[in-house]
């Protein structure tokens, strides 16, 4: 437990100091042009909700550059590719439908911010649109949006998230199949099955 911490917005203030004017004059309500072009070029963005109780979750949305299909100034939809049926982003949006988004173009620092209310929808003539190898997404979620404005590179900087000499070999990054064996305990499983299974998923569920 942490014995010094900050509680109450005033404390944070005196702590931080205020926003810049640049700060807070960057967030539009809908979509521009502008906007629209950024979403038009990312291929990947991550997706924040919570319950109803603030139980927060947040979710990886990947697909070909201009995935996400802009419907209007103030509305976008995502489509809900094939996954693991948990479904806790869109449970979550049952309850409650404040989310937030942010996306990402490799090689670019600076992100997308888009904050909103959301909704799960399932016309057919929308999701047709964003049918990819002749299979239209099984629903999508369609933001209303109430914020957009770009977030600075500093911690695509600090990170070197996207400098491929800062990445670590293959052989030293984490094994998927590894803590999955440990954390289902699942029996007749092996890591190597698992991978396995991984591997397959990847290869014909996909869409």
């Amino acid at each position: 437990m942490m014995k010094d911490s900050i509680t109450s917005e005033q404390e944070l203030r005196d702590y931080l100091g205020e926003p810049s004017i640049n700060a807070t004059s960057k967030v539009i309500p809908y979509i521009d042009e502008h906007v629209e072009a950024y979403i038009a070029k990312s291929p990947f963005l991550t997706m924040s909700t919570a319950d109803e109780n603030g139980v927060c979750d947040a979710s990886p949305r990947g697909d070909a550059p201009g995935f996400v299909l802009v419907q209007d100034e103030k509305h976008l939809l995502i489509p809900e590719r094939p996954g693991n049926k948990r479904a806790d982003s869109l449970m979550n949006i049952l309850k409650n439908p404040g989310i937030g988004l942010l996306f990402m173009i490799p090689g670019l620092g600076e992100t997308l911010r888009i904050n909103g209310k959301a909704r799960l929808v399932k016309d057919a003539e929308w999701l047709e649109k964003m049918a990819v190898q002749g299979k239209a997404p099984l629903l999508a979620i369609q933001v209303e949006v109430e914020e957009c404005y770009i977030h600075c590179a500093k911690a695509f900087i600090r990170s070197g998230l996207w400098k491929p000499d800062s990445w670590l070999e293959k052989e030293d990054l984490p094994k998927p199949s590894k803590i999955l064996h440990a954390h289902t305990k699942l029996p007749d499983t092996t890591p190597d099955s698992i991978q396995k299974r991984l591997e397959e998923g990847y290869r014909e569920r996909l869409y």
